[in-house]
């Protein structure tokens, strides 16, 4: 057995400099582990670097591959790079991510997000939003949010905006006011990854409810690989239209293996004012034909009303903001 220790390794790998940032591996506290595996002589290292990829990965790569294996006579060497700004970001806390889903836009999907979220802040949680519905973002309308850009501090990181005591971040912070936005796929993918990454989040979130954009795309794989342990929502009409495209984006979600904690049936039913009875305007079965094809619950049925007190969200004296109380309560217990 080789007469080198981890400590020795550590002192000898340390002061390689982390071209992103222009810092020692020390100094950054970027090494997170060394171990030894003496039977095929090789030795184990997991590294934060400030950037993953390109030559700065490749060169530290190199210069510990140099150390190891020629200055200290290792067989060989296992290395794992971990992104810094992913290590210290959101993902990495306790906290639980809601993904808000449709099949087609139009369901209301965004307005149950933003009342879930609200809903959760009157159980004494703290909550986030993020508004992954690029191309429709709506939450910052929905939440009666003045256009503003948000402010970074001295790191560059991104500080979110709040409204009804929860913290929220949205595209439409970052375009003119009234303009849509155009990108492409990788663009899309990176807007979201600054979402979880580099936005400074309340480290004491307990949710963060992701209004997520229609359909099976890009941005749904995406979240797969950011947030692998995020639980999902249905958001369906009771039309038979609305509920068959909502099972593919159940069975998508099923495939990226997030658990799929129920189905809601939105603009459920109408009640007459003249009779006090339900009048389904838009049909009948929607919800518990999704629910029933994915076996997962119903979990709610929320009429078509207009709020009291508020131009899209609903408090706890009104029908539809009881339902949305349920559905954080069961949320909390679920979670």
């Amino acid at each position: 057995m080789r007469d080198i220790s981890t400590q020795q390794i550590r002192e000898k790998i340390e002061n390689i400099v982390d071209l992103a940032s222009q810092k020692t591996l020390k100094e950054q506290n970027s090494i997170k582990h060394i171990g030894i595996d003496p039977d095929k002589d090789i030795v184990v290292l997991i590294i934060v670097l400030t950037k993953l990829g390109g030559k700065e990965e490749k060169t530290i790569k190199r210069q510990l591959a140099k150390i190891i294996k020629l200055d200290l006579g290792f067989t060989g060497v296992k290395i794992q790079f971990e992104e810094k700004r992913i290590i210290e970001s959101i993902v990495k806390k306790d906290v639980k991510f809601i993904l808000i889903e449709s099949g087609k836009g139009g369901v209301g999907k965004s307005t149950v997000a933003c009342n879930i979220a609200y809903a959760l802040t009157r159980l004494g949680k703290k909550v986030g939003i993020i508004d992954a519905d690029i191309y429709g973002s709506s939450v910052p309308q929905i939440l009666e949010m003045k256009h503003a850009y948000p402010m970074a501090d001295e790191n560059g990181k991104i500080i979110p905006l709040n409204a009804f005591g929860m913290e929220v971040i949205s595209t439409e912070f970052f375009a003119e006011e009234g303009k849509p936005v155009i990108w492409r796929g990788a663009m899309l993918g990176s807007m979201i990854q600054n979402f979880f990454y580099d936005v400074i989040w309340d480290k004491n979130l307990d949710f963060i409810v992701v209004d997520c954009p229609p359909g099976t795309g890009d941005i749904a794989l995406d979240l797969r690989t950011i947030v692998p342990t995020a639980k999902s929502i249905l958001i369906t009409t009771p039309h038979k239209s609305a509920s068959h495209v909502a099972c593919k984006a159940g069975y998508a979600s099923k495939q990226l293996n997030h658990e799929i904690v129920g189905v809601i049936e939105n603009m459920s039913y109408y009640i007459n004012p003249v009779n006090n009875e339900k009048e389904f305007i838009f049909g009948c079965g929607g919800g518990e034909k999704v629910a029933t094809d994915l076996q997962a619950e119903l979990i709610a049925q929320i009429p078509i009303n207009q709020p009291k007190h508020h131009e899209s969200l609903f408090e706890s004296d009104e029908e539809a903001g009881k339902i949305y109380d349920d559905i954080a309560t069961l949320l909390t217990y679920n979670n």
